[in-house]
């Protein structure tokens, strides 16, 4: 008795169901996702040879501007909560709830303590503004000087984080002085270890750290 062949049929799946949700989820994140905040300086850094890879998390970031103002920020939205709290109670700011929301969600700060009020309250058009006229967050040589308010923002940061890796950005054309407060701010709270962020260029051949890299090029 001949068998009995099943006729073959093609294999069909209905990506009907896949596709909407695939438009849900990115429907759902474009609505949901915030973006960072602008910061309120652009700096054009120095470059160097150097390749080392700074982590997503944890950053204290200090930011020099071609004028030697100085900005600063924490990378964690939580971290920025607590210490604003902290320094609310600290320097008697009476900041209001929303304020120190603001803070929280911000991006870096380069307004003096007597200042920073008023900064907070404003709406994002106004701090635009005061970014371009600020004069920065004031900073000394010595963490014991009283005017030193940049030496109170690292003191309270890594209080809540000793974690933090501290980063400075400055420009190429910022004054060598307006780095050195802020080393020597580093110095005197005993913290030798930072990073300074700079732009990749090659390095230049004939040079140790050329002959260096051929070497490990090599053993590779």
């Amino acid at each position: 008795m001949p068998k009995l062949k099943m006729p073959r049929k093609s294999t069909h799946i209905d990506m009907t169901a896949m596709c909407d949700v695939a438009f849900l989820l990115l429907s759902f994140f474009m609505l949901a996702t915030k973006f960072k905040p602008d910061e309120p300086v652009v700096v054009v850094t120095p470059a160097s040879i150097s390749q080392v890879i700074l982590p997503d998390a944890d950053i204290m970031l200090i930011t020099v501007d071609t004028k030697g103002r100085v900005f600063f920020s924490v990378d964690n939205k939580i971290i920025r909560k607590n210490l604003i709290e902290d320094m609310n109670e600290y320097k008697g700011l009476n900041l209001t709830e929303n304020e120190m929301n603001a803070f929280a969600i911000g991006s870096s700060i380069g307004v003096p303590f007597n200042q920073l009020k008023s900064y907070l309250s404003s709406d994002p058009t106004t701090r635009q503004a005061i970014d371009k006229s600020t004069p920065g967050v004031p900073a000394d040589t010595s963490v014991n000087n009283p005017d030193n308010e940049l030496a109170a923002w690292i003191r309270s940061a890594r209080n809540n984080n000793p974690k933090l890796r501290i980063c400075i950005k400055a420009d190429g054309e910022a004054a060598y002085p307006s780095v050195h407060k802020i080393i020597a701010t580093l110095a005197g709270w005993k913290i030798f270890k930072f990073n300074l962020i700079t732009n990749l260029k090659a390095v230049p051949p004939g040079t140790y750290a050329a002959e260096a890299a051929a070497t490990t090029t090599a053993a590779k």
